[in-house]
């Protein structure tokens, strides 16, 4: 007997365990070939949409060298009536490569899960925050060299 797809609630576990291994390759494979990503509140010149697996994988492929992620001290998933929907809370600390600068920053996560992959990841995190932590301003475009994500 096969094992079970994965649900929205592991694939959020499955997600922040990546996270923590710096395998950003590896969390870009947990989504759907057609799976997307969304940033409701991503700067101006920063991507607010992600079309496919491919897409999200070249999106965080420099995650590292920007953004040294070291704990996620903080982690709570919401199960919605929809059993493939969750909503998911984080805080995320580490260092800022470029500064040296140490973070925490909050990040509310929309995910819909599809036959064990994500298919829809709504990120709703503070790009003001983020800037600020790698060194740029509220004036800047992209705080993210070649489109890299804050998280």
């Amino acid at each position: 007997m096969g094992e079970s797809p994965k649900s929205a609630s592991a694939l959020i576990d499955e997600g922040v365990r990546l996270l923590l291994a710096k395998d950003m390759l590896g969390f870009a494979d947990l989504w759907a070939e057609d799976g997307t990503m969304e940033f409701p509140f991503a700067p101006q010149g920063a991507p607010r949409r992600l079309e496919g697996r491919t897409a999200v994988r070249e999106y965080l492929r420099h995650y590292t060298d920007h953004m040294d992620v070291r704990a996620v001290p903080e982690r709570t998933v919401h199960v919605t009536t929809d059993p493939n929907v969750v909503i998911a809370e984080l805080e995320v600390t580490g260092v800022a490569v470029a500064t040296g600068r140490d973070y925490r920053l909050a990040y509310v996560a929309v995910v819909t899960a599809r036959n064990g992959e994500i298919a829809h990841y709504r990120d709703y995190w503070d790009p003001l925050a983020a800037q600020e932590v790698m060194g740029g301003t509220a004036g800047e475009p992209n705080p993210f060299p070649e489109g890299g994500a804050a998280a």
